[in-house]
């Protein structure tokens, strides 16, 4: 199987795992709505208020969410389970914080707007990014020489990374430029 294909099937099930994640995050929030409410007031504490500046907003988003891509891409290296368990519970978080907002009152499709225009391009740059850690993973393993294989896979996973940036780079722009018109936030 050539390259792209096996990044492509890498790609279709870690969004699997992940949307399976949101649904274990969305029957969690309904099942535990306080509990559900208190991890949604943690988070919102640790990220910290959004800045009155939308330039700052989109440099903020970028950066971290490429420092988080490349903890993904590198976490492939731990026998390739990393990518898998770090997009499952991300799904959960997304998940529990979707459900928690909508058992609130938020209306489903305030949520969607909310999540949908900058979502289509940063949650496939995870999956791209957890992807090319897997496949630096396979070329390290199925390599004749571990460390000929590692150099190989790190030169794959680097491309498949600059691709990921390009798509965190337009999400950040839509999240803090388009999202917030977009919802009415």
């Amino acid at each position: 199987m050539s390259v792209v294909g096996r990044v492509g099937r890498c790609v279709l099930g870690l969004s699997g795992a992940f949307f399976a994640g949101i649904v274990l995050g969305v029957a969690y929030a309904y099942s535990n709505p306080e509990r559900a409410g208190e991890f949604v007031a943690r988070l919102a504490r640790e990220i910290g208020p959004i800045s009155g500046d939308t330039f700052e907003n989109f440099v903020r988003i970028f950066f971290h969410n490429s420092w988080v891509a490349l903890l993904v891409l590198l976490s492939g290296l731990f026998f390739g389970i990393g990518p898998w368990v770090i997009v499952m519970f991300n799904g959960v978080v997304v998940g529990v914080v979707s459900g928690f907002l909508t058992w609130s009152g938020l209306s489903f499709e305030k949520l969607v707007l909310s999540l949908i225009p900058h979502g289509i391009f940063e949650i496939p740059g995870f999956f791209l990014a957890g992807a090319a850690g897997i496949e630096w993973y396979r070329n390290v393993r199925e390599s004749e020489s571990p460390a000929a294989g590692f150099l190989r896979g790190l030169r794959k996973a680097l491309k498949l990374y600059i691709l990921t940036l390009g798509l965190l780079l337009i999400a950040a722009f839509v999240e803090a430029y388009v999202t917030p018109k977009i919802a009415g936030l």
